[in-house]
Parts: C-alpha cells; sequence; structure tokens
C-alpha cells in the first residue's frame, strides 16, 4: 500500500502531476477539454465569497456562481461553522433506524417556506435524484396505470437514464424511461395537443419555469394554464427549479413570483446545499405524496430508496444555508445585481450588434449570445481542423469560448457557456457578490468585444486549439 496517495501528498500535486492523474484514471479527454481555456491550466489554492486564489497568486472573479451551486459563494463562513459544530460534537450522520432532528427540521423548514400545501420532503443527494425521485411519485401516485410523462423540447433535467431521457437535448441518447412524450417549451397550445394525443395516459408533466440552459422562461399564462389543465386532467405538475431555487432570479423560487401558482412536486438541489453540500430535495403536495407513499407496504420503497437520504452533516448544511437566504435576503440581492446586469448588458448588445445577439435574463442569471454573423462563422470553419465541425453548433461554441477566454486570461474574471441550446455565454455571480464586481465584470466583457471577434478566434484557436483540443 506504499503507492497510495495520502492527503498531504495531494495538497502538493503540481498541475501537471493532476493532469497525468485524470489522464490515467478519470478522462484524458476531459484534460484536453478543460485545457483549451486558460483556467485548466493552474489548481485554485482556496476560495472565499466570489473570488478564486490562484496557486500562482492570481485573484479571479468568479461570475459563474458555480452553475447555481454557490448562491451563498464560496466558504461562507456560517456554513463552515455549522459543518464545523457537527463535526467537533460528534453527531450521528446517518443510521436509517433512529431518526433524524436535523431531517424533520429541514422537511419543517421547506414547508414554511414553500406556498400551498407542498410539504412532503425527500432528501437524496442530487438533482437527478429529486428529478427521478418526483417521476417516480408520480408513478405510484396514479398505481401505475398511465404511462406517459411530458417533458419540454429543451428542458435539463439531469444525465442518470431516467432524469437523461427527460432531458432535451439530442446527444442524450441512451436507454431511458417509456412513455416520454415532448412539447414545446412555453408554449401551451403543444401542451394540450399532447395531452390530448395521450388520452388519459399522461401521469405527469415536467417543466423547468426558467430554463437556466437557454436562459428563457415560462409565462404566467403558460404556467397558470398548464396548472389548469393538469388539475383537469389529474395529471401531477413537476417544477424542476434545481438551479433556480434560493433566490436566483429574484424570487425564493421562480414560480413564486405568481401568487397561488402551486405545482404538485417541486425539485431543489445545487445551492440548497450551501456550496458545500450534496443534498437534494423534491417537495409534494400533502394528497399526492400520501396517496402514493403514505402506506405501510410502500413507506420503505421511498424513504430507502437511497443509502445516502438524509444524512446528518448534509441536512445541517441546508438547514443553515436555508436560514441564510432568509435572513439575508437572497432574493433582493438578485434583484440588486440584476439592477447592474440588465442595462449593462443592453448596452453591450446595442453597442456591439455584430457581436451579442440575445440578452436575456433574471435576478443574477444572465445569458449573453455571442453571434457575430456568417464572416466570423466562416473565418472558424477556415481555421478549425477538420471533422470537428460536425457538431452543429460548433462554430458557434467556439466563438464564445474565445470570448470566455479572453476574459479569463485579460480580466481575470471566470464565465461559462451552457451546454444546452443556443450555448449564450453565462453571467451568474454568487449573491454574496458586490454589485461593483458585477460591473467590472461586465465592463471588462465591452473591453474584449471591442478587440473584435475575429481577433479573439484567432488568438484563440492558435493559442488553444491548435496545441491541445485536437
Amino acid at each position: 500500500m506504499s503507492n497510495l496517495v495520502s492527503l498531504s501528498d495531494c495538497e502538493r500535486l503540481t498541475v501537471r502531476e493532476v493532469h497525468d492523474l485524470y489522464r490515467r484514471y478519470v478522462n484524458s479527454s476531459q484534460v484536453s477539454l478543460m485545457t483549451s481555456f486558460g483556467f485548466g491550466r493552474e489548481l485554485v489554492e482556496r476560495a472565499e465569497g466570489a473570488y478564486l486564489q490562484l496557486r500562482d497568486g492570481r485573484r479571479i472573479l468568479d461570475l459563474t456562481g458555480g452553475v447555481g451551486v454557490l448562491n451563498h459563494g464560496h466558504n461562507h463562513p456560517r456554513i463552515l461553522a455549522a459543518r464545523q459544530r457537527f463535526a467537533r460534537d460528534r453527531r450521528m450522520e446517518v443510521h436509517k433506524t433512529y431518526f433524524s432532528p436535523y431531517l424533520a427540521a429541514l422537511g419543517h423548514n421547506l414547508a414554511q417556506l414553500l406556498p400551498g400545501d407542498l410539504r412532503m420532503s425527500f432528501l437524496p443527494n442530487s438533482g437527478a435524484e429529486a428529478v427521478e425521485g418526483a417521476v417516480k411519485l408520480a408513478y405510484k401516485y396514479h398505481g401505475g396505470r398511465r404511462g406517459t410523462i411530458l417533458r419540454a423540447d429543451c428542458g435539463f433535467h439531469g444525465k442518470l437514464l431516467g432524469s437523461g431521457g427527460l432531458t432535451g437535448q439530442p446527444q442524450f441518447d441512451f436507454p431511458t424511461i417509456g412513455g416520454i412524450a415532448t412539447f414545446t417549451y412555453g408554449d401551451l397550445d403543444s401542451v394540450r395537443a399532447a395531452v390530448a394525443a395521450h388520452a388519459d395516459d399522461v401521469y405527469a408533466l415536467i417543466v423547468e419555469p426558467f430554463s437556466a440552459s437557454t436562459i428563457q422562461w415560462c409565462d404566467e399564462d403558460f404556467l397558470r394554464g398548464v396548472r389548469e389543465l393538469c388539475d383537469r386532467q389529474n395529471i401531477v405538475l413537476i417544477f424542476d427549479e434545481i438551479y433556480t431555487g434560493w433566490g436566483k432570479t429574484g424570487s425564493l423560487f421562480y414560480f413564486m413570483r405568481y401568487p397561488g401558482l402551486v405545482p404538485d412536486v417541486l425539485t431543489t438541489s445545487k445551492s440548497f446545499g450551501g456550496g458545500k453540500s450534496s443534498i437534494s430535495a423534491f417537495v409534494a403536495r400533502e394528497k399526492v405524496f400520501r396517496r402514493a407513499y403514505d402506506n405501510l407496504t410502500d413507506a420503505l420503497l421511498q424513504s430507502t430508496s437511497t443509502t445516502y437520504y438524509g444524512m446528518g452533516e448534509e441536512c445541517v448544511t441546508a438547514i443553515e444555508a436555508i436560514n441564510i437566504v432568509v435572513e439575508d435576503d437572497y432574493p433582493a440581492r438578485a434583484r440588486e445585481l440584476e439592477l447592474v446586469l440588465e442595462p449593462a448588458l443592453a448596452r453591450l448588445a446595442k453597442e456591439f450588434p455584430d457581436a451579442v445577439g440575445r440578452v436575456a435574463g433574471a435576478g443574477a442569471l444572465w445569458g449573453v449570445q455571442i453571434d457575430g454573423g456568417p464572416k466570423i462563422l466562416d473565418l472558424v470553419a477556415r481555421l478549425a481542423p477538420a471533422g470537428m465541425a460536425r457538431d452543429p453548433r460548433f462554430k458557434a461554441k467556439l466563438v464564445t469560448c474565445a470570448v470566455i477566454n479572453a476574459l479569463y486570461q485579460d480580466h481575470d474574471i471566470f464565465t461559462y457557456y451552457t451546454l444546452n441550446g443556443r450555448n449564450p455565454l453565462i453571467i451568474g455571480p454568487s449573491l454574496v457578490t458586490d454589485p461593483a464586481d458585477v460591473q467590472r465584470g461586465t465592463d471588462a466583457l465591452a473591453e474584449v468585444l471591442d478587440q473584435g471577434l475575429g481577433r479573439l478566434v484567432t488568438r484563440f484557436v492558435a493559442q488553444k486549439v491548435g496545441s491541445t483540443l485536437w
């Protein structure tokens, strides 16, 4: 066992050694992909709030918000303190034959904050597990007598076999659950047609009120219309707010901006764990949950369906994370950041019409469509190696990557683009981010775009693509 790496050894690994271990034991293509950006070539020494401190001394402004995980920022002091207290006092982590006060309290807190009779919770690890649990609940609610579930054409609900089948992306082509039918996102007539095509067989409809992967959203008429249709047809309505929950878009959950609108099941994860805990939840209306699971036969089918359900330290973390959201009014913080982002990004679209297409968002979650038109896309086609352009979105992705790369290299600002839809560049800062830092980020984006997309793409291909990605 002398070849085992210790924790101390791990903390001394160089970036080259880490790359080598990834290639040998994780995924060599992941190294090639990540190092096509500047941020694949260094290691992070520490992280706090909205900033990363690299080993080489650079201080990076993180405007990714951890892709939804870091509403609380990196290493929030109250989150750290809660976890340290749990460990210091040697609290029990998991034992299914003892009741957990932390799990009980977390369920109570969720019920207190959510509208209507959304009060019955299940607490697995990941967002995909929460989605699959919600779907299983809906299926059980109907006793297996219905076989169709409706999903949106652009939805993103995870990458497991079940949740991946519910995700509206062509590359998710693998065995999945049966009975999946598709409607057009935000189009109520499309939903009506899908329900009519599967008369009396639809057990659930799952939709993201705000699609974080495509930066579009359902309007109030659509959401209320779907709610009315599901009531009429006894269809379980599932709102997926795994990314957008806990204040990100300016309300506690996006759907809660519409009074009286209540889904049958809500899924949440990401920032639910305060940036330190792998925990998720589905929260169901009491009548739906009790019909599915509130009996001696099925209770264990739900509560013991995963080993890592309701782990003590994870629940402690989520309890503290929720209290911070409420006490520090994270929805208001998101709205404050929107006051910076909305006008700044609108100005960029006006100032650089040949580079910026659609700009959209809400609260602290915004997308910028980097376009460039035929001239830039033709340049990309000439520079890129043969074979890579088989991806129909490859050219747009490469142009966006060139902008992200310049932001990182020249301005120490970390952004990303979504993998779904039209791949917009995302500015989604943590809700602890100072508005002045967000303004700095948008100013830096203006400076990058002012260089011209042609120059940015040529530089990016020369630096990264030719030597590492291909």
